[in-house]
């Protein structure tokens, strides 16, 4: 799973008030309504659907709190609840596959991954092309590629998360195995920076704007660019899928129309990013993800304005994809059997989508 954000999104009870059934915290922003209020908060009538994101305030992240921000889910029929995931918390596919939340915003992967474990889990919308992960190393370090890791420590957001599967990959194809060097939870944000800057690890992959907070700060500096579809195919051999809006396939299948209209806010927001600048966004964005300890305005909007590529402008999958995925994921030893990818996402809805707001399929 793709852990935690960087700090200032929900409280620390949230983990617990979605076990207790509730739907989980906000952001620090106006977004949503949240645990026992949503109810009497939801006047409009419009159906309720909960989603917990993978680190909401990571900027890999910002379509599912931009389209808030935006309104968009409630001008397309929708009172949508948003959450994030917690430091040592529930990661949000797993929320969503246990049935705490309805949706999780978190990476294409999941699909495969959970499919290989015999749960039925469907992408319906995919936000992003490209990883939007960088391999952030310390000063000093002497890291110039993966094969540089043996004998070093290399952070990852938590083991087993899609940092840790994108790590292993990257070290197989320069011939380092597992005992040849170590692998750190390290999370993102002040955690990450910490372990960086005191040689906890010599290297970590990590996301915007951690990954500026590191420059600016002159700790270390990016060796590897895994945050443009360029970088993806690089290093991975292809378009690498990441963000997207997971579903159980059982509750998509029944929540149908209620899903097109998620989507529908979704894919005009991918529309909005793709024809406004990066300092349009972040003007957008709640203060707290663009202004904090870890970033500034003007250094989230430079970051942004680099990163933006990622983003897919109408929603679809990209095309061989699944597959690059599905490989990688062989490759480092997730799956050993056969997959079905067709049944893992779905573009219906995004197609749909896309010409309701005047675009071609």
């Amino acid at each position: 799973m793709i852990r935690p954000s960087i700090k200032t999104i929900a409280s620390a009870a949230s983990i617990a008030a979605l076990a207790a059934g509730l739907a989980a915290c906000g952001s620090s922003s106006s977004s949503t309504a949240t645990g026992s209020n949503a109810a009497a908060n939801n006047s409009s009538g419009l159906p309720t659907v909960t989603m917990m994101v993978g680190g909401i305030d990571k900027q890999i992240y910002l379509p599912y709190q931009l389209a808030q921000q935006l309104g968009y889910y409630k001008k397309y029929g929708v009172n949508m609840q948003l959450s994030t995931e917690q430091n040592g918390g529930v990661g949000a596919e797993t929320a969503m596959v246990s049935g705490q939340v309805d949706m999780a915003g978190a990476w294409y992967v999941h699909t495969i991954d959970f499919q290989a474990k015999g749960k039925d889990v469907i992408s319906v919308a995919q936000l992003s092309g490209a990883p939007g992960e960088r391999e952030m190393c310390a000063n000093g370090s002497g890291v110039t590629s993966p094969a540089d890791w043996k004998g070093k420590s290399v952070g990852v957001t938590d083991i087993g998360s899609g940092t840790d599967n994108l790590t292993l990959y990257l070290a197989a194809r320069a011939h380092l195995t597992t005992h040849e060097f170590n692998r750190v939870a390290v999370g993102a944000g002040p955690t990450f920076v910490a372990a960086l800057q005191h040689n906890r690890i010599a290297c970590g992959m990590t996301t915007q704007p951690t990954a500026g907070a590191i420059q600016t700060q002159g700790i270390g500096t990016s060796v590897i660019n895994l945050a443009t579809t360029s970088g993806a195919q690089q290093w991975l051999g292809g378009a690498y899928p990441a963000a997207a809006v997971l579903a159980q396939a059982s509750w998509v299948a029944s929540h149908r129309a209620v899903v097109q209209k998620v989507v529908d806010a979704l894919v005009a927001t991918m529309h909005w990013i793709n024809t406004h600048s990066a300092a349009d966004i972040a003007n957008a964005m709640p203060a707290s993800y663009t202004s904090n300890g870890i970033t500034t305005k003007a250094a989230y909007t430079a970051e942004l304005a680099q990163d933006k590529g990622q983003f897919l402008p109408d929603g679809m999958m990209p095309a061989n994809g699944p597959a690059t995925v599905l490989s990688i994921e062989k490759f480092v030893g997730n799956v050993t059997g056969s997959v079905n990818l067709a049944s893992t996402y779905t573009n219906q809805y995004v197609i749909a989508a896309n010409k309701l707001e005047g675009f071609a399929s």
